[in-house]
């Protein structure tokens, strides 16, 4: 197979280089050599620069549907009502103590007040819509709107909003902002942008520091209340100039475009993606669809209408577009001609995703597209490590980012990392005793992954995400199972049906799944027609039969008994958002699924059940 070149990754990336300290009790330090290059005092500055150096150029763009003309803002026009927006925020007194929440999806209008709070020194604090549309109990919701006591919430319109903000009124005294300029119950957007610039803002611009809060983020929340980590003006701009500093196309002025729908309430979508589009001077199209069933046909005509330079997607996107690209000859040639290199991230993408789209594109264009990944989390705001080179194979997170350094310690058989740098949060927002437990002695951040050096001699090749530290377990003949090893590869061994797996056989002999299926790879596979029951796909014999064969094509390729699993049981309701079993990146959380599911654990343990299916 012909794969990218060489020369093709040294013209968009700099050569991976890699530190490594061995330390006398038995823990090792990585580092970049090259040290990281001074960066910009505030995420403001960026937009400063580029409103005066290109004015005119498109900042941010989005439509309504596949059928409306994108509506865009250009650097200079997102600057004016950003200073309106944050004359506005002044005159009424918001702070860090009463913040500024949004509750919406990405929007112009939501990145024009977070940058507008951002730029006077207010932090911004993007909330899950989820918490707001899909949940049914709100409790997350109001657990996060009591910690930060807002000053304002944005919601695009009141009326989808209504419940969630019924449910917290009794918690803040906050003003109601509305995108939807006729909602008579909240103020309009639209006039806070049209506020006349007053002296202050600039004056509140100049005071802000890279110690300034920028925002606040919070964490999945899978067990009690979700933590809002602290975001500061200098994590930001650090990592993206580590980003500029490995991805080395964005300091020629090599145009950046991306059509992106990752969610601003994470730190992927917001602190890499937006901050990358921002520093740089690129333009954004936002995308209103998602790799969901019945949202993915909106992000297939947006990919139509606009081709990025980048791509980026998370594992379940990636699943969604190989198929889309197969079903279309002309986007295929588009996509592969016109795309630079994609970039996963969120989660580990399975090796039979990455084999199809490489070959894909060797049968497209006749080389291989550049599939590059990262790693970090919310509290690294997120970039600690950088894969900006041609890895073998899928799982590469890269090598430290410059200027960030990784602690790996042995834990059991594996080894944990700990991250410190600029790039790390100071802590958790009204929670000095989270913050202590977050840091070790020397102020590396405990952020609970394990790694696996990919060669021992030579960091420089980079590390693999060897799973979570805390997720895996040991079987009763004392084999450890790698929870993040063994769902990858459970997933592309049962391909197309399992949407995601959840690996469980704590204290037991054997593993197990507990499978969220691909209802729609599931529907087709058995003949059935859209309007069947999920009760009756899943329980359809060529469902089951497909999932017993994918069981034993993973034992084949396992060599012990923690490689693969001898039982699967398909699970009929999707993973509960108020459950903490998801994320809007469509992460699944082991523990909050175990814990939540503990009957369905007991009925795949059971020997007697026939719900189960085996090898």
């Amino acid at each position: 197979m012909m794969t990218a070149t060489r020369g093709e990754a040294s013209s968009l990336f700099a050569t991976p280089r890699t530190v490594a300290e061995h330390r006398t009790d038995g823990s090792m330090v990585l580092r970049s050599p090259e040290p990281l290059r001074d960066s910009a005092r505030c995420v403001g500055d960026w937009l400063e620069q580029w409103a005066r150096q290109a004015p005119d150029k498109v900042f941010l763009a989005e439509r309504d549907s596949a059928d409306t003309p994108w509506a865009t803002v250009t650097y200079a026009g997102a600057l004016r009502r950003v200073r309106a927006a944050a004359c506005w925020i002044l005159a009424h007194g918001l702070s860090a103590e009463h913040p500024v929440v949004i509750l919406s999806d990405n929007s112009i209008d939501h990145a024009l007040l977070a940058l507008a709070a951002q730029h006077v020194g207010v932090p911004s604090a993007a909330i899950s819509p989820a918490y707001s549309l899909i949940s049914r109990d709100y409790d997350k919701l109001k657990s996060m709107i009591a910690l930060l006591e807002p000053g304002a919430i944005y919601v695009s319109g009141t009326k989808p909003f209504a419940a969630a903000l019924a449910a917290i009124k009794p918690l803040h005294k906050a003003q109601i902002i509305s995108g939807n300029a006729d909602d008579v119950d909240a103020l309009a957007f639209r006039t806070i942008a049209a506020t006349p610039e007053a002296p202050e803002v600039a004056s509140a611009f100049a005071a802000v520091t890279p110690d300034t809060v920028a925002k606040f983020l919070f964490t999945s929340g899978s067990t009690g209340t979700p933590k809002a980590v602290i975001n500061t003006q200098r994590m930001l701009t650090s990592s993206q100039q580590a980003k500029a500093q490995t991805w080395t196309f964005l300091e020629r002025g090599d145009d950046l475009v991306i059509l992106d729908w990752l969610p601003w309430s994470h730190t992927f979508g917001a602190n890499h993606n937006f901050n990358l589009v921002l520093r740089n001077g690129g333009s954004l199209y936002i995308d209103g669809g998602k790799p969901a069933p019945g949202q993915f046909a909106t992000s297939l005509a947006n990919l139509k209408s606009v081709m990025p330079t980048v791509y980026f997607n998370v594992p379940r996107g990636f699943d969604m577009l190989i198929a889309a690209l197969r079903a279309d000859e002309e986007l295929r040639h588009r996509f592969f001609s016109d795309v630079k290199f994609a970039f996963y991230a969120g989660a580990a993408l399975p090796q039979n995703l990455w084999d199809a789209l490489e070959e894909l594109s060797v049968e497209t264009v006749g080389r291989a597209m550049p599939m590059v990944s990262a790693w970090g989390s919310t509290e690294t705001s997120p970039l600690a490590t950088d894969c900006h080179f041609l890895a073998d194979r899928s799982g590469n997170i890269g090598v430290p980012i410059p200027g960030t350094e990784l602690k790996l310690v042995t834990s059991g058989d594996k080894l944990e990392v700990r991250v410190r740098g600029p790039n790390v949060t100071p802590g958790y927002w009204k929670a000095p005793e989270l913050t202590k437990q977050a840091f070790d002695e020397e102020g590396f951040y405990l952020i609970g992954d394990a790694v696996k050096l990919a060669d021992v001699e030579r960091p420089e090749r980079g590390l693999f995400f060897d799973g979570r530290v805390a997720e895996d377990f040991k079987l009763n003949s004392g084999t450890w199972v790698s929870v993040g090893t063994l769902r990858v590869a459970g997933i592309a061994a049962l391909a197309p049906f399992a949407q995601d797996i959840v690996v469980t056989g704590h204290g037991g002999d054997e593993v197990r799944f507990l499978v969220f299926p691909n209802i729609a790879a599931c529907r087709a596979h058995a003949g059935l027609s859209e309007t069947a029951s999920v009760k009756n796909v899943l329980g359809h014999d060529k469902i089951r039969t497909a999932i017993a064969q994918g069981l034993a094509k993973l034992k084949q390729q396992s060599g012990n008994s923690s490689g693969h699993a001898t039982r699967a049981l398909l699970l009929v309701e999707p993973p509960s958002v108020d459950g903490g079993e998801i994320t809007d990146k469509g992460y699944i959380n082991q523990r909050a699924v175990l814990t939540r599911r503990a009957g369905a654990v007991e009925r795949l343990n059971d020997d007697s059940s026939a719900e189960w299916i085996g090898i």
